[in-house]
């Protein structure tokens, strides 16, 4: 038996397996969630429930049917937190925590398998880039909690309060958005602490450190402040993920002046125009109320939601890198100079491709799924897209329409959540990854573009 599923599994791509690993891993969560003793009610939960909780925490989203505390015992909340935090540094990442372990050796095909698990760049040293990983995450992570707790511990009691930090700091640094503030008011998230500095800004940094990948932490950690000898990889991410907190910032403060921000303070309005710019990037917490906000601003959510965070982090999305290649590639169209260059590099054109693919696929499934969703149930579309778009790419946030979707709906949004984390392109490469390329091409013809 064991052989004959080595043989199956050695048939299988690297892609094909990581998609494996993960549905494997949320159809456990839907079970131990399906157990009477995960649920307050001591009743079973209905399967539909579960599996969209245990979609939603594997893939590091945050969208929920129902309330974290109101719904789960702490047993039900642990389980969640297990999916976050495997589902936020992939099963593969925590395979390797156990081989270091166990002492046991760790094969050529499962250093390839944890390369397309980060995105790392080579395979050579990846061992040593995943302790670093591990032992970055238990620092940052640590750091968070111990600061949420200060604020927690006095509010809820000490032990309690250490619970719930440790409990945010990972959902946070995970960038999946689940919260366990049920008790203030039932799907609230984090409204009550919209003015507090301690929380916000904790949230904050843990969400963006979380956001810009492990090579980029890679770069930081050899070369500490000399932005110069950075990756030209690291180098977009930090500068576009700058530009897009601060920007996204500066115009939801435009937007929301006279809506939302109106009568709070001016230190109150920064944290909430900061935080609703990182929380949209595929964090999923909030301080304000999504339903509430002007158009403009759910407009803005959706494209910052679908740009989303960095490749080889916790974060969905299109991913910054993809953003910027692409702005890159019109601009060198416009000028019409040869290749997309910056920080004196010029980018391969596999990159180019891959990055107009990965746009297209997550902007084809988030339309059709709302498609689907507006066939099948009579909902704004502006909620609609706003949760279709926060599904793919992994954020969590929503008008408060997940608990009114249809089976069909939810199934829907299952799909994209799953296919969000697991890579939408690469998912769908993967069944055609050892697909025979023809070594004819046909004849070439010209037509009419724009």
């Amino acid at each position: 038996m064991k052989k004959k599923l080595r043989i199956w599994m050695n048939r299988r791509s690297k892609m094909q397996i990581i998609a494996l690993g993960f549905l494997c891993l949320i159809l456990f969560g839907t079970f131990l969630l399906m157990m009477p003793f995960s649920a307050r009610s001591g009743e079973v939960t209905d399967f539909g429930d579960a599996l969209f909780t245990a979609t939603s925490a594997t893939c590091v989203t945050g969208l929920v049917r129902v309330d974290t505390w109101a719904h789960w015992t702490v047993f039900g909340q642990i389980v969640i937190l297990l999916l976050i935090q495997t589902g936020g540094l992939g099963f593969m990442t925590v395979s390797v925590l156990f081989s270091i372990v166990l002492k046991r050796k760790i094969g050529l095909r499962e250093r390839g398998l944890l390369s397309e698990s980060v995105n790392a760049l080579q395979v050579g040293g990846i061992v040593h880039l995943m302790k670093k990983i591990l032992m970055g995450t238990v620092l940052v992570e640590g750091a968070g909690a111990a600061l949420l707790s200060l604020r927690f511990c006095r509010e809820l009691g000490f032990l309690r309060g250490i619970y719930y930090g440790i409990f945010h700091s990972v959902s946070a640094f995970c960038n999946a958005g689940f919260d366990l503030m049920g008790y203030q008011g039932e799907y609230s998230s984090l409204i009550n602490y919209s003015g507090d500095w301690l929380v916000n800004l904790t949230i904050t940094a843990l969400i963006f450190i979380g956001g810009i990948g492990f090579i980029v932490w890679d770069d930081v950690s050899r070369h500490g402040i000399h932005f110069k000898k950075y990756r030209v990889h690291s180098k977009i991410v930090l500068t576009t993920s700058t530009v897009l907190l601060f920007g996204g910032a500066f115009l939801f403060y435009i937007f929301e002046s006279k809506n939302l921000a109106l009568g709070l303070s001016g230190g109150e309005t920064f944290l909430t125009c900061l935080f609703d710019s990182v929380t949209t990037r595929t964090a999923g917490f909030n301080t304000t109320d999504i339903a509430q906000l002007s158009d403009s601003s759910k407009l803005l959510s959706i494209i910052l939601m679908f740009i989303g965070g960095s490749p080889g982090s916790t974060a969905g999305g299109i991913k910054t890198t993809t953003f910027l290649v692409l702005l890159l590639y019109v601009r060198a169209n416009i000028k019409r100079t040869r290749g997309v260059n910056i920080f004196r590099r010029r980018i391969d054109d596999d990159a180019i491709k891959r990055a107009s693919g990965v746009a297209c696929t997550n902007m084809l499934l988030a339309l059709t799924a709302a498609l689907i969703i507006c066939g099948n149930q009579a909902l704004d579309l502006r909620d609609v897209l706003l949760e279709t778009v926060s599904a793919i790419s992994t954020v969590g946030m929503s008008t408060g329409i997940t608990r009114e979707l249809t089976a069909i709906s939810q199934f829907a949004v299952i799909l994209l959540m799953y296919s969000g984390r697991v890579g939408s392109l690469s998912m769908a490469l993967s069944f055609t990854e050892r697909k025979k390329i023809s070594p004819y091409e046909l004849p070439e013809e010209k037509i009419l573009i724009g």
